[in-house]
C-alpha cells in the first residue's frame, strides 16, 4: 500500500507518533511519504527529549526508505530557505502524493 501522511504540527508527540506510524508501515512493506506543512516544517528544530527522540526517528524513517518533503511556502513564511532533513516541495507535488496514495492521513 502507498501511504501519504501530511504532518502539520511541531509538537514533539505528534511528530514522534507520525514517524512511528511511518516506520511501522515501512517495516510492514508499505511505501510512505510524509509531507511537512504549516508548523510541521519546523521538524528539524524540535529538540529531542527523553520521551521523544525525534532526530533518531527521522533517521530511522529515512533509513527504511521513507520519503519526507517540506512545503516551500511554509518554510518561507518562517524565513527558512530550505530544510536540512528533506527536500522542499510545492502544492503540485502534494497533489501528486495524494493522487498516488492509497490512503492519506493528516496529523496535527
Amino acid at each position: 500500500m502507498k501511504i501519504g501522511i501530511i504532518l502539520q504540527s511541531n509538537k514533539p508527540e505528534h511528530i514522534w507518533n507520525t514517524l512511528r506510524l511511518g516506520i511501522t508501515a515501512l517495516k510492514a512493506g508499505h511505501s510512505v511519504k510524509v509531507s511537512l506543512m504549516n508548523e510541521g516544517v519546523e521538524i528539524e528544530d524540535v529538540i529531542d527529549t527523553e520521551q521523544f527522540d525525534i532526530s533518531r526517528k527521522i533517521q530511522e524513517f529515512k533509513d527504511l526508505k521513507g520519503i519526507l518533503f517540506a512545503c516551500e511556502t511554509c518554510l518561507k513564511v518562517r524565513s527558512k530557505s530550505e530544510s536540512k532533513v528533506c527536500p522542499i516541495t510545492t502544492m503540485k507535488d502534494l497533489v501528486a502524493m495524494i493522487e498516488e496514495s492509497d490512503k492519506v492521513l493528516v496529523f496535527g
